[in-house]
């Protein structure tokens, strides 16, 4: 079945690895087998992966768009996950069921949950700085 996307104006997206930006006019394009794509606001750049769950979800994005170095990216997602588990244990659950997905080779669902876990990082970022500036 084809996967039919819209594209605004000047819209980026990631299509098998590939960098595609929009021009000036929405646009649809028709994807008619299966590859990874992510839209713009799904991607995070390296410039961007400024927190410890960001980089994990940064290392699945890379497994996700660029098979080649697959190993390379699943031992530096274990290293961040085990430094992770260590932080944040309340989320054991979350990043086991995340670990399921990458183990399936089911990055983008994988993806999906590993924002769960950055808004759940943010949160507890926001509290501490908020405690801190009342003491």
């Amino acid at each position: 079945m084809a996967l039919k996307i819209s594209l605004k104006p000047h819209e980026r997206l990631i299509i098998g690895g590939a960098v595609i930006s929009n021009g000036a006019a929405k646009s649809d394009l028709v994807i008619e087998n299966n590859v990874p794509i992510l839209r713009e606001k799904d991607i995070l750049g390296s410039t961007n992966a400024d927190s410890p769950c960001k980089r994990v979800y940064l290392a699945i994005q890379l497994m996700y768009i660029d098979e080649k170095k697959l190993a390379e990216y699943h031992k530096t997602y274990w290293e961040l996950i085990k430094d992770i588990l260590q932080a944040l244990p309340s989320r054991h659950d979350l990043i086991a069921e995340i670990s399921e997905h990458i183990l399936h080779g089911q990055y983008y669902q994988a993806l999906k949950l590993t924002r769960k876990l950055i808004e759940y990082e943010q949160e507890v970022l926001t509290h501490a700085r908020n405690s801190a500036r009342r003491i």
